[in-house]
């Protein structure tokens, strides 16, 4: 019989310079669990939308979904964990998120966003250490105790720099045992984790 996480709906949020097509691997992992997956494009253009109103789109689109009340899990991979959190954080999606799943996502901020000019790259800028966006989430995140956080992080990430600091600072954090930060989505020892942990109830 399967598991009631194996039948949560779960959504999935790429990252910058990715599209839905980036979850393909782990999708087909997940065939035949008749799990209902939800992978929204979400267009940044190249970093210049500012990652709040991505998580206003965000959260029309799972409300398009599965209306307003039924329960997922959620899954951001890189800017997309940080799209996700914030709608998590500011946007009430905590309150019908079971597990939130943070994958190679500059949750304490990335070295490589530093020099990015906020009035180009708005998006981009939210995502430098020490932004006000994160330091708004990271300052109260007590909405997040009501979910179960895991993330995943590369400690080589060239992306989001230092790699081991790409964590939410809440939950478990594991270091996935690849070499860059396209493999965190792409590498059978990383997918083996996800989908391991995607299926516990």
């Amino acid at each position: 019989m399967p598991s009631e996480a194996a039948n949560r709906p779960l959504v999935l949020v790429h990252g910058l310079l990715d599209t839905p097509r980036l979850f393909s691997r782990l999708e087909r992992r997940l065939e035949g669990q008749d799990r209902p997956v939800l992978s929204p494009h979400l267009p940044h253009r190249f970093g210049a939308i500012p990652l709040r109103k991505l998580a206003h789109q965000l959260d029309g689109l799972i409300q398009e979904r599965w209306g307003p009340k039924t329960p997922i899990d959620l899954l951001g991979f890189s800017m997309g964990g940080v799209i996700a959190r914030t709608w998590l954080q500011e946007l009430d999606g905590a309150k019908r998120t079971h597990r939130f799943f943070s994958v190679g996502s500059p949750q304490q901020g990335t070295l490589t966003a530093q020099c990015v000019p906020a009035c180009l790259f708005a998006g981009l800028a939210d995502m430098k250490r020490g932004s006000p966006l994160l330091r708004s989430l990271n300052g109260d995140y007590a909405e997040l105790q009501s979910v179960e956080c895991l993330s995943f992080f590369c400690r080589w990430d060239l992306m989001v720099c230092p790699g081991w600091q790409a964590v939410l600072p809440i939950g478990k954090s594991t270091a996935v045992p690849v070499w860059t930060h396209q493999q965190l989505m792409s590498h059978p020892k990383s997918l083996d984790l996800l989908i391991e942990s995607l299926l516990i109830d």
